[in-house]
């Protein structure tokens, strides 16, 4: 028996007639004496069997007493792997299956990672058309101010460069994959090109020359700017796959 307090020796022997009873532990009982052999005998007399858990290994020593089952808890915990221990008078028996509910091998395994994505991302995209709309309104004002006769000046022309700078940073943060990545380079270009465009208007203005108003037509720099965008608009398809754009070289 548990080697407790005398005056805690009758709290034991009901708790482990209790936990017997209402824990749904499958006993066998193995004795030559019937049970109502047992319930019948003296009130000071003992008879001795043996506790089997089913599904466990051992047994432990089962006494009837006063018609009533006793186990040694320590028996039990024994052949149930369990595991004790002591909260103030109370005896605590932990059985293997509520350590395992309860234990750390027992939390729930974290998810596996998903799959890696492939192709174009929608955040890479959305930052990439953010950033051909300002190529293409800076090439825009850029055309209006020639064909109107109106120098290309650059206080506005700095708004664009800035704007457009701006947008290439956050398409360069938000690629994820080898295609949103291989992709970097075509937007980086576009831009490269579209700052040689608006460079070579501000210079003529610097130096007053006379600038035609059909000065970007068949301009080759001006096509292959157009020819890069359409690219680069052909193969922005979420999902899709990067293709290079030759134009953008």
């Amino acid at each position: 028996m548990i080697g407790v307090r005398a005056n805690d020796m009758k709290f034991l022997k009901e708790f482990a007639a209790a936990f017997v009873m209402t824990a749904g532990v499958a006993a066998v009982a193995q004795s030559t004496a019937p049970a109502t052999a047992a319930k019948s005998a003296a009130p000071d007399t003992e008879q001795s069997t043996e506790l089997v858990v089913r599904g466990h290994n051992g047994h432990a020593p089962l006494t009837y007493r006063d018609g009533r089952a006793y186990v040694e808890v320590e028996g039990l915990a024994r052949i149930t792997g369990a595991t004790m221990g002591f909260q103030g008078s109370r005896i605590v028996l932990t059985l293997p299956a509520a350590v395992a509910a309860t234990g750390p091998a027992a939390q729930a395994a974290p998810p596996p990672a998903p799959p890696e994505e492939k192709g174009f991302t929608r955040e890479f995209l959305r930052a990439g058309v953010e950033e051909m709309s300002v190529i293409r309104e800076w090439r825009s004002a850029i055309e209006n101010a020639i064909r109107t006769n109106n120098p290309v000046d650059q206080s506005w022309v700095s708004g664009y460069r800035r704007n457009a700078e701006d947008r290439m940073a956050l398409a360069t943060a938000s690629a994820t994959t080898d295609s949103d990545r291989q992709a970097i380079p075509l937007l980086q270009s576009a831009l490269s090109m579209m700052q040689q465009l608006s460079d070579r208007f501000l210079a003529l203005r610097s130096t007053a020359t006379n600038v035609r108003t059909d000065a970007l037509d068949n301009d080759p720099l001006d096509q292959k700017i157009l020819a890069c965008a359409q690219g680069m608009a052909a193969i922005a398809v979420p999902g899709g796959m990067f293709q290079d754009v030759i134009a953008c070289h």
